[in-house]
């Protein structure tokens, strides 16, 4: 059963979403105040206007769209996670195939008491975003006894 994220990852993703969009409305609005409107450019102008209202409106609905569609599960075979706005992927991973795992915190994920557990294979990586901070440290101690457990158990087959 895939679980869902806790009301701290939405507003995790709200304060990573509304960075993103004062940052490009800055420089929206430097662009038009230096380049745009000295030159009298009228379409410009009303170009930079809305994109700023679909910049203000992504902002607004896309963490509400990622919540929803973000989904993990953790078994004993595998870590499947689907996420996405626009574009929905699915990664699974095999358990098997784990080489390394790390709890990951940026400046707003401590605010929010959110984590990411980043596991790394042989394929690559892949992260397990905005868990609760307790549930990154559970979800990581899981799979490090299964990584030992797997180890265990292919030391004992190489040896036989």
């Amino acid at each position: 059963m895939y679980e869902k994220l806790s009301k701290n990852a939405l507003a995790n993703m709200y304060l990573g979403t509304i960075t993103g969009t004062v940052i490009a409305l800055v420089v929206i609005f430097l662009l038009e105040i230096l380049l745009v409107i000295p030159n009298h450019i009228g379409i410009a102008v009303i170009l930079g206007i809305v994109l700023a209202v679909v910049l203000a409106l992504n902002a607004l609905i896309s963490p509400i769209i990622r919540f929803y569609r973000y989904r993990y599960k953790i078994d004993d075979e595998s870590i499947d996670i689907i996420e996405g706005y626009i574009f929905v992927t699915r990664s699974i991973v095999p358990i098997n195939r784990l080489h390394k795992l790390e709890i990951i915190q940026g400046p707003y994920d401590k605010i929010c008491n959110v984590a990411k557990v980043n596991v790394t294979t042989a394929g690559g990586d892949v992260t397990i975003r905005f868990l609760e901070t307790e549930k990154a440290d559970k979800i990581t101690e899981s799979l490090k006894k299964k990584i030992n457990e797997i180890a265990i158990e292919q030391n004992k087959q190489s040896n036989s």
